[in-house]
């Protein structure tokens, strides 16, 4: 056991992390310098800096050296809005280049509560273990009676044993199994899921995360941060329409009009009034009908393989008609989320999550599936056994489209009949995958790798981003996402930015980045503005990380004040383009790391052609477009100073955003 004392804090932070080293059993707490969070404040940030400065190049990500961190945002449990989310980081075994994935609930600010900034685990323990913490003590206990349990089951015996005040990130088999597709679990459901972070922390047998932290951060103007968010709730009551006005076909139509060119593909205070409504389901009518949502497998368009008449059985009125009392993650005034409970059917599931957009989208229009007590059991599944949905769901499309083409037979599927739709075997396939059973087993470490196993040209339906399955959300309709599934430092991310986020977000009112002439970002290729933009939103994103805010607080209206709540919660003085600077220096590092590890985004993330449009759709609302992915890529790394043949950072900017470190580590101080 670790004991420390409660140390003070009136600036946002506490000014120390925890490290644990599970190989010897040892915890230290680490005092850091003001200076380190004028450079990289919180969250992901720091969590980029203690991997860069910690770990060596080239190491296994699921052997003892890679480091697993968890770390609350700078303005997590300050009182300020929409900043109860973390971010884990750890080199990303599916990838293999940098990893982070990031997650709501109440995990975070129990953590930060802990009197920790981040939260650090390297080597690895001979037996299960997981971490009890709270504000004055840490000590690892034996976790062998929780190993083989789910999520939900898992986090239910540690707050008996733990008392209610305590909150639970944990494994559930898939991490334990280290599948690549594994993710990390909190508040009975809420994944931090992409890039398989959930498989580094089964491989160092840590099962669970308890944080049963009382203690307050303090900050240095507590009645301007109280003043800041009342401003921002009042703005974003002010259009109270009733969600009721909206229904599945209302939304299809507004798809419609987006597809047409007629309609802007998202509005903040439309967007806000759907989230408290019905949440991230209301996509699901609008997304088919303008192309948004990928089908098939990414050969297909829903209008036409998926048209209303099954989408709209999986639709948010659908999924409303279930849920039986809303949910919200910490510190969120919209609350989008809910839960369910579902009676009928053929499966009961007395409490669960309801799934997301993305969960509905993968297991509904990617397999042609409109049985929607058939996604709630998915749902359900991928949840419990900690798993991402998004990735799972495009593992079984690619199975499906393997076994409809004769690569895999009923031999090699335990007689799971694989065909388009069919809610049954989509179920048991699932199962399957989570608990790596016969097919299951070769699908739980993602299509890049199913297919090389399989063989047989099945690397031709394995739709993938430098090796994590592609998002829920289509770049020939948004080719902001083009930019980022391509070129960021942890492909296949549709977070990072895009054109509606940036619109939504109002940045060119906030930032001076967005005022550069148009000749001059025109220098940077054929793409050069709107590389511009995206590479802006990104630095933005960054920022939001740090500061362990959600990105849908962004997007709903009013301007979140993310830099004016970060200045009164430090007492610094800094300017928002300041504030970007830091967003560009975590950007930086991150890709930098991937450099590291001898990744080149540009070379080794290319997506699977589906993704971009070659070939083109014949039919449907993208029929015709197709993406130059090539001049894209090229407009993205000139913007952002990286060489387009090596991907190496300027050093000048390096150097400019005090990454010296980075110029040394590269290799590039001769050069």
């Amino acid at each position: 056991m670790a004991e420390t004392t409660r140390k003070e804090a009136g600036k946002g932070y506490w000014g120390r992390i925890c490290v644990v080293d599970l190989g010897s059993g040892k915890i230290q707490f680490e005092e850091l310098s003001d200076d380190v969070y004028r450079k990289f404040l919180g969250g992901v940030g720091l969590g980029a800096k203690f991997l860069w400065e910690r770990m060596k190049p080239g190491i296994d990500p699921l052997g003892p050296d890679n480091i697993l961190g968890f770390t609350p945002g700078l303005l997590t449990d300050t009182g300020s809005l929409f900043t109860g989310r973390f971010t884990v980081v750890a080199k990303s075994p599916a990838s293999g280049s940098w990893g982070d994935a990031n997650c709501g609930g109440y995990f975070s600010p129990f953590l930060k509560r802990c009197a920790v900034d981040a939260l650090f685990f390297r080597g690895a323990a001979e037996r299960p273990v997981y971490l009890y913490l709270n504000d004055r003590s840490a000590e690892l206990r034996d976790a062998s009676d929780l190993w083989g349990l789910d999520t939900v089951e898992t986090e239910t015996q540690l707050k008996q044993r733990h008392g209610k005040g305590a909150q639970v990130a944990c494994i559930g088999p898939a991490g334990e199994r280290l599948s690549l597709l594994a993710g990390i679990s909190n508040d009975g459901g809420r994944i931090a899921a992409r890039g398989g972070l959930g498989a580094v922390m089964g491989s160092k047998k840590l099962k669970a995360v308890v944080a049963a932290g009382k203690q307050r951060v303090g900050v240095a103007d507590a009645a301007e941060i109280r003043r800041l968010s009342e401003r921002f709730r009042k703005k974003i009551r002010d259009w109270q329409a009733s969600p009721r006005i909206f229904n599945d076909r209302v939304m299809a139509l507004f798809g419609w009009m987006a597809a047409k060119g007629l309609f802007n593909k998202q509005i903040s205070a439309v967007w806000r009034v759907l989230l408290r409504g019905y949440g991230t389901p209301s996509l699901v009518a609008m997304s088919a009908e303008n192309g948004d949502s990928p089908t098939k497998n990414w050969g297909g368009a829903a209008n036409r393989d998926f048209p209303f008449r099954n989408y709209h059985k999986i639709g948010m009125m659908p999924v409303k008609s279930y849920e039986t009392q809303k949910y919200g993650c910490y510190s969120c005034p919209v609350r989008c989320g809910g839960h369910v409970s579902v009676t009928d059917g053929p499966y009961k599931i007395e409490k669960m999550h309801k799934p997301e957009y993305e969960t509905i989208c993968a297991f509904g229009d990617m397999l042609l599936n409109d049985d929607l007590h058939s996604i709630f059991e998915i749902n359900d599944i991928v949840n419990r056994g900690g798993i991402d949905s998004i990735s799972c769901g495009g593992v079984v499309a690619f199975a499906i489209e393997c076994y409809m083409t004769g690569i895999l037979t009923k031999n090699d599927t335990s007689g799971l009949e694989l065909t388009w739709g069919n809610a049954r075997a989509i179920v048991d396939l699932t199962r399957m995958i989570v608990n790596r059973e016969g097919i299951g087993d070769v699908l739980a470490d993602g299509v890049k790798k199913a297919a090389e196993k399989i063989g047989k040209g099945a690397e031709q339906f394995a739709v993938h981003c430098g090796g994590v399955e592609a998002p829920m959300h289509n770049p020939r309709f948004d080719p902001g996402w083009g930019f980022t599934y391509y070129c960021d430092p942890s492909p296949g991310r549709h977070t990072v930015s895009c054109n509606q986020f940036v619109s939504m977000q109002h940045l060119k009112r906030h930032f001076t980045a967005f005022k550069g002439s148009a000749a001059a970002q025109k220098a940077h290729g054929s793409f050069g503005p709107a590389a511009h933009k995206i590479t802006v939103g990104a630095y933005y994103k960054m920022l939001i990380d740090c500061a362990g805010a959600c990105l849908f607080g962004t997007q709903v209206g009013g301007d979140l004040p993310i830099c004016q709540w970060m200045n009164a919660a430090t007492g610094w003085h800094l300017t928002n383009d300041e504030y970007l600077l830091i967003g560009e220096r975590i950007q930086q590092l991150r890709h930098a790391f991937t450099l590291r590890e001898g990744l080149n985004p540009i070379r080794d993330f290319r997506p699977h052609p589906r993704i971009y449009g070659d070939p083109p759709m014949t039919y449907g609302p993208l029929k015709g477009v197709k993406l130059d992915l090539d001049a894209m890529a090229s407009s993205y790394y000139r913007v952002n100073e990286w060489d387009e043949s090596t991907g190496m950072p300027d050093v000048r900017r390096l150097q400019e955003l005090g990454l010296n470190d980075v110029v040394e580590g590269l290799g590039l101080a001769d050069r």
